[in-house]
């Protein structure tokens, strides 16, 4: 069986602003933040963890050639772009931008409360691709001790039962979410040759160490990490693939996301 090595990034070594409205965390580095043992992970960019006031958020900017999808935790976002796509998301939903040749988009929290979601941002396999938008909604009950396959590559053939299927990326991604109760458990195999592991802050902004549900991720030798939200892993394959065990290690209900890239 492969050997897996993971290495933990604590969430409060994760790059970290506060200007008023947007309270963010930055798992890889961005203006603003530059660490150099940050800085991408397999097709891995950006995983910013967002935090936006009511009647706030991000005006009318300009992407090229990334694939940049929304993970809504809490709250509602306002999504327009310049391809005449409107939206409202909301907890749940998960919105992907293949930006391509270049698109222009804003986001604002919608409504009266504050928004919570993770950015993230691939980079695509092609170039100077036409911008595509793309929404799909995937249930809390869905993810209840389940991987669910919410981002996959171009291609992918899986349909779900409701006739839906996963956001298709222009990157070798896929990404899978899972909410573990506590005392249960989720495997997944993991194909690629590198894995990562984030653990969403769902409890409540936390700027401090790691609070909160909290997982076990177990590697293929026996050996084990404790992750709390806001806490994530590097997971290195030796080989072509490999189980990922994911148990809950506390008393409250965990979500987690697990990307499986080449």
């Amino acid at each position: 069986m492969p050997v897996l090595k993971i290495t933990p990034r604590p969430s409060h070594e994760r790059g970290h602003s506060d200007i008023g409205w947007l309270k963010s965390f930055h798992t890889f580095s961005v203006p603003g933040y530059v660490d150099p043992a940050h800085m991408q992970f397999g097709p891995l960019r950006i995983i910013n963890e967002d935090r936006v006031d009511a009647h706030a958020g991000f005006p009318l900017h300009h992407h090229r050639e990334f694939e940049i999808f929304s993970y809504i935790v809490d709250g509602e976002l306002e999504h327009k772009d310049s391809m005449g796509n409107a939206e409202i998301l909301k907890r749940g939903d998960i919105q992907l931008t293949s930006a391509g040749t270049g698109i222009r988009h804003s986001e604002h929290a919608h409504g009266e409360t504050p928004v919570h979601f993770l950015q993230i941002w691939a980079l695509p396999t092609t170039p100077n691709l036409p911008p595509k938008y793309f929404t799909r909604h995937f249930s809390d009950v869905e993810k209840k001790d389940h991987w669910v396959r919410v981002v996959a590559p171009v291609g992918f053939a899986e349909k779900r039962e409701d006739g839906g299927s996963p956001a298709p990326v222009q990157s070798r991604l896929t990404l899978y979410a899972a909410i573990v109760s506590p005392g249960k458990e989720v495997v997944r195999r993991v194909g690629g040759r590198k894995a990562f592991v984030q653990v969403v802050q769902r409890s409540g902004y936390n700027s401090g160490p790691a609070k909160g549900a909290a997982v076990r991720v177990v590697e293929g030798s026996g050996g084990e990490h404790i992750l709390r939200e806001g806490d994530a892993a590097y997971v290195e394959l030796d080989g072509g693939g490999a189980e990922l065990e994911v148990a809950n290690a506390g008393e409250i209900p965990a979500e987690v996301l697990l990307f499986d890239m080449e």
